[in-house]
């Protein structure tokens, strides 16, 4: 019987007869390599994650938690906006005030601002320049009550009328009278049980805020 020759697999040979640099050894071997073998893209593989439900033991509980915190917060955030109604009502006096001391510097006639313990507002009377040449006329109230604090948890004790006078100097109003030196008027501002705001106006209009 005549003997069979088995020939090697032909392998690509470059210019000089040698390997190709992309033939690999698995190639040699008759297997295919990662380089030549079929593209298959990864597909993508999702798994279905189960959605843990909530008990109504846990729902109580934070129901609970959250209950606590309010009941804690909820004194220190009245104590915080009871503060800030009393800032900005001392604020809003202070500023009245010193406003009506400088109407009166500048027109050459008396002013006055009456402060209300039951409405919370104040109202400005100025005596108006009449004549020829210009003299002032009778003091009475100028323009409509304006208030003072808009929240309802401030009182002002007592109610007061500060008179000014065009040298600047300013004092309790006296009906009937032109003078500005009767008393260093002095009132006070409270939020409650909270804090109060005590109001100086020196003689000479300087406004002092304390609070004990």
């Amino acid at each position: 019987m005549p003997r069979r020759s088995y020939w090697p697999t032909a392998v690509p040979t470059g210019c000089l007869g040698e390997r190709s640099a992309w033939t690999t050894r698995s190639a040699v071997r008759g297997r295919p390599s990662k380089l030549t073998a079929p593209y298959s893209p990864m597909q993508p593989s999702f798994k279905k994650s189960g959605a843990a439900g909530t008990t109504l033991l846990e729902l109580v509980v934070v129901v609970a938690i959250v209950g606590v915190l309010l009941a804690i917060s909820a004194p220190s955030f009245q104590t915080s906006l009871k503060s800030a109604h009393l800032s900005a009502a001392t604020s809003s006096v202070t500023a009245a005030i010193q406003s009506t001391r400088f109407n009166a510097i500048v027109s050459g006639c008396m002013y006055s601002i009456a402060f209300s313990q039951s409405t919370t507002t104040y109202q400005i009377g100025k005596q108006p320049l009449t004549g020829n040449p210009p003299a002032c006329g009778t003091l009475g109230n100028s323009g409509s009550p304006i208030s003072w604090s808009g929240s309802g948890d401030i009182s002002l004790t007592p109610s007061i009328t500060l008179q000014f006078c065009p040298n600047g100097t300013v004092g309790l109003y006296s009906a009937g009278t032109n003078t500005c030196t009767v008393a260093i008027p002095t009132f006070k501002l409270s939020n409650g049980t909270v804090a109060t705001n005590t109001i100086i106006v020196s003689g000479v209009g300087n406004v002092k805020v304390t609070s004990p």
